[in-house]
């Protein structure tokens, strides 16, 4: 999920910090294309391209190996790609769930399943973007928390079946990137419940999975919050 909003402001941070990346995408192709060509421009054959349907437990696999074929190892996984929608109680459909519980959950389990052996020869690392409302619920989001929820206690479970190779952690953002159908006053009364009375940036989860991965050698197992100070305020 590396072609748009977040995920390519993390490709952006990682690549610039030397990383060599391949940007996964489902949908956008195109936006992931041209992401890839403007940073092979700025340092030839360091960006690769990569699609496919996360829901499809056979893709999950193949972008592993294709990865692996493409650049000889695997040092970092980004689990970045979800999808988003109010589910409120009386409408919620099987493929509600198999869509959200699928995206936020399912994929960055098999995808982690996949990239652990490689990431274990590089004591490398996983980094889950989660949600403060995987914490905290959502109201009419009776799916997507749950599935947030479930990918935050499988960031702790995996650290501790991948321990010592590999680590783990979790970002949870807060209000980074609005969903487009949010009014100017929506978007206002969210921002008004942080601590720091505005919202953030796909910067500011950018730095976080930079840190992770130059920073902390020995953090494993945690999930940081990034959100304005908006899980802290009750």
């Amino acid at each position: 999920g590396a072609a748009g909003r977040v995920g390519a402001g993390i490709v952006r941070k990682l690549h610039a910090a030397g990383a060599d990346v391949v940007v996964h995408y489902n949908t956008s192709s195109e936006a992931a294309h041209k992401l890839a060509a403007e940073l092979n421009a700025a340092r030839p054959s360091s960006v690769t391209t990569l699609g496919g349907n996360l829901l499809d437990i056979k893709v999950l696999e193949s972008l592993v190996e294709a990865t692996v074929a493409r650049h000889g190892h695997l040092d970092i996984l980004v689990n970045n790609a979800s999808t988003f929608y109010p589910t409120p109680v009386g409408t919620i459909t099987p493929r509600h769930w198999d869509d959200l519980m699928g995206t936020n959950l399912r994929a960055p389990l098999f995808l982690s399943q996949a990239a652990a052996p490689h990431l274990a020869a590089r004591r490398g690392l996983i980094v889950n973007i989660a949600d403060i409302h995987g914490m905290r619920p959502l109201k009419r989001f009776v799916v997507y928390s749950p599935a947030k929820a479930g990918l935050i206690m499988l960031t702790q479970s995996l650290a501790r079946e991948l321990a010592p190779e590999v680590r783990v952690n979790a970002i949870a953002p807060g209000p980074v990137e609005f969903p487009e159908d949010l009014t100017d006053e929506m978007k206002q009364e969210i921002v008004e419940k942080t601590l720091l009375k505005r919202r953030g940036s796909p910067e500011d989860v950018a730095r976080a999975v930079l840190f992770f991965a130059t920073e902390a050698p020995f953090v494993t197992g945690q999930v940081l919050a990034v959100d304005g100070g908006r899980s802290a305020n009750t």
